[in-house]
């Protein structure tokens, strides 16, 4: 089996930036899975900026829900940013997320290729007011921490530097 590896960090904490350096330890093409919806001009302003630091040995898969299907079928090394958007959509979908989490973590285990997962790290504030903000959290923390269970890499990103976390 190839290494899976998660990239956790706070928003613009170079996340994005890390994991695709470490994809280029794996032989291209890579598959970039992405599971933003650019909605608005700071979306597809955040998004044209992550397609100009990659170069030609990256196919784009563009996928707001369903992911697990997308790493499934994936047949060459693959970068998914990020999970937290993912869970973000599913959210707002109103889809079931424990169903959705278990086909995620059994496609990661079952891959043979290379992955790298990209979340962001939502615990290290207080709680908030807002009670779909405190589910994004509370959900979002706990896929993070099944992903970083069966990854044999963990880092965590903070100011543009990275922290090994695992392996």
């Amino acid at each position: 089996m190839a290494t899976k590896t998660l990239v956790l960090g706070g928003i613009r904490s170079g996340k994005s930036t890390l994991a695709e350096s470490l994809m280029a330890s794996t032989a291209p093409p890579y598959l970039y899975i992405a599971t933003a919806e650019q909605h608005d001009d700071g979306m597809r302003q955040r998004v044209t900026q992550h397609q100009a630091r990659r170069g030609g040995d990256w196919r784009l898969c563009e996928t707001p829900l369903d992911l697990p299907d997308a790493v499934r079928s994936a047949r060459q090394p693959v970068l998914v940013d990020c999970l937290s958007m993912w869970v973000s959509n599913l959210l707002l979908a109103e889809r079931p997320l424990e169903p959705a989490f278990e086909a995620l973590v059994a496609a990661l285990q079952a891959s043979d290729q290379a992955i790298i997962c990209v979340s962001n790290e939502v615990g290290l504030g207080g709680i908030s007011a807002n009670a779909l903000q405190r589910r994004f959290a509370d959900t979002l923390g706990l896929l993070n921490q099944r992903v970083a269970g069966m990854s044999d890499q963990v880092f965590f990103m903070a100011a543009g530097l990275p922290l090994k976390l695992k392996g």
